[in-house]
């Protein structure tokens, strides 16, 4: 019988720290909606944030004839929408359309490991230090 009790306690005690950890996730998750210009923090995303976006990103991938293809869709769905991007962009359309898609996809292959999409967000940010990225033109 304590056995019992000390089992239902442990699940009473894993349960809670399973609702605290999602409580910090929708909390962190919650902090994105805007630009984070003043720290730079591990993200824990929600577990079904993580499924469902690599379950579209496959599904926007499996879509278009080719990776070369997907990446042109977004080339051109970026600069629609921020024509004044445009003018930042000194590489050819082909290879930029690539590096676009290289990047989102590590970007959401890393998004269930919050450490893993640290370091990439951090690598695609060094990347770009030489422009002057602010957060009117995010």
């Amino acid at each position: 019988e304590e056995e019992e009790e000390e089992d239902g306690a442990e699940a009473v005690e894993e349960e809670a720290e399973g609702e605290e950890a999602e409580e910090v996730a929708d909390a962190s998750v919650a902090s994105l909606k805007e630009v984070q210009d003043k720290t730079f923090v591990e993200v824990r995303l929600p577990a079904d944030v993580v499924a469902e976006s690599q379950q579209a990103w496959q599904a926007f991938i499996s879509s278009a004839s080719s990776r070369e293809a997907a990446g042109e869709a977004i080339y051109a769905a970026l600069f629609d929408s921020a024509p004044s991007l445009q003018s930042l962009f000194k590489t050819p359309r082909s290879v930029m359309a690539m590096r676009f898609m290289n990047g989102l996809n590590s970007i959401i292959s890393a998004a269930a490991s919050p450490s893993a999409l640290k370091t990439q967000v951090e690598t695609l940010g060094f990347q770009h230090l030489d422009l002057e990225v602010t957060v009117p033109r995010v």
